[in-house]
């Protein structure tokens, strides 16, 4: 499974330890849970959670030897610096089993997905694809035990500095009512249909059905309107589509399109994109939309090419770079906005 959000942006910074800490399910493990019960109190986690939860946890070897296979987990040899193609990944994630599926999601639960478009601004093709992409509708959400893995990934030490402040936001969820039972996800620490992180949780999980929990495990309607809302958090435009498919001409001066420029997050993600233009700008290029939507004439986009000159290119809006938001890779924002096109086509 992949993992979503924040957690595919963060570099490993911190040097790893021994093998012989990485197994010690002892005396050490049991002494750093007593550091993290400091922080929860001084956070504002309950006494009674934590001592209720942290006596009950042991370390989970499993977990760490997951998070060490990730880029950043071990040394390797020189990396390529080739981009792999687009077009496989496409095949199997907007492939006719998922579209279908979603098709079929889409027209049990539209009386919601539209209100919440209406509500939030979010289309609800997007609101699907992405509940597609991380859970494929809600047919696998993870069985790990979230409080147990992130203790053991957070005593492990190699990305501290994301899995306990994680870690410390599943211990407040308990303090909010969230029943322990309910903590399971990846082996990473996202849960739930929509596959939220705790921390995001906390802040953007959304009680749509009006029950008193933000259930994103069960309810469909918490589902979507949470991750409309953390789309809308993060800058969605609401009337403007993600982007279009486009032609280009075969004597493009690339050269002259430049990069998008430098990004503070998941640089390499974005210097893939040429220089903002107008739709109209790109046009007069020769650069020609494909299909029957395309942003306004006045509309920003971006030029990516990911299966290089010759092949199916796209022009993308400020919104696409949402879905970014949402996980920072090309060929996960492009096959969510594909898979949406192709739900409510």
């Amino acid at each position: 499974m992949r993992f979503p959000i924040a957690l595919v942006a963060l570099a490993a910074a911190t040097m790893l330890p021994s093998s012989s800490q990485a197994q010690d399910t002892g005396a050490g493990f049991q002494s750093y849970l007593m550091q993290v019960r400091a922080a929860a109190l001084r956070d504002g986690v309950s006494p009674r959670t934590l001592d209720t939860i942290l006596p009950t946890l042991t370390f989970n070897p499993r977990v760490v030897e997951l998070d060490r296979a990730q880029p950043g987990g071990t040394p390797s040899s020189q990396p390529s610096s080739a981009s792999p193609p687009f077009a496989p990944y496409r095949a199997r994630h907007v492939d006719a089993e998922r579209i279908s599926r979603g098709r079929t999601r889409y027209a049990e639960v539209r009386a919601t997905a539209d209100r919440v478009e209406r509500e939030r601004g979010v289309p609800a093709g997007i609101l699907m694809a992405i509940w597609g992409h991380e859970t494929n509708y809600g047919g696998y959400v993870g069985d790990f035990d979230l409080i147990r893995s992130l203790a053991s990934l957070a005593y492990d030490g190699r990305r501290r500095e994301l899995f306990e402040p994680e870690l410390i936001a599943t211990l407040r969820m308990v303090d909010r009512g969230v029943p322990r039972e309910r903590l399971k996800g990846s082996w990473a620490g996202a849960f739930g249909y929509p596959q939220f992180l705790p921390s995001v949780y906390l802040r953007l999980a959304v009680d749509e059905d009006g029950d008193g929990l933000a259930n994103i495990w069960s309810s469909r309607a918490d589902t979507l309107a949470s991750i409309a809302n953390y789309l809308g958090n993060a800058g969605w435009k609401p009337g403007v589509p993600w982007g279009v498919a486009a032609r280009v001409p075969a004597g493009l001066d690339r050269a002259s399109l430049g990069s998008l420029g430098a990004s503070p997050r998941c640089p390499r993600v974005h210097e893939r994109h040429s220089r903002w233009r107008t739709m109209a700008e790109w046009r007069r290029l020769g650069v020609v939309p494909q299909g029957p939507r395309w942003p306004a004439d006045d509309e920003m986009a971006s030029l990516l090419e990911p299966d290089g000159p010759g092949n199916t290119a796209y022009l993308l809006t400020g919104n696409y770079r949402v879905i970014l938001d949402y996980n920072c890779s090309n060929f996960y924002a492009l096959s969510v906005g594909l898979l949406a096109d192709e739900i409510t086509r």
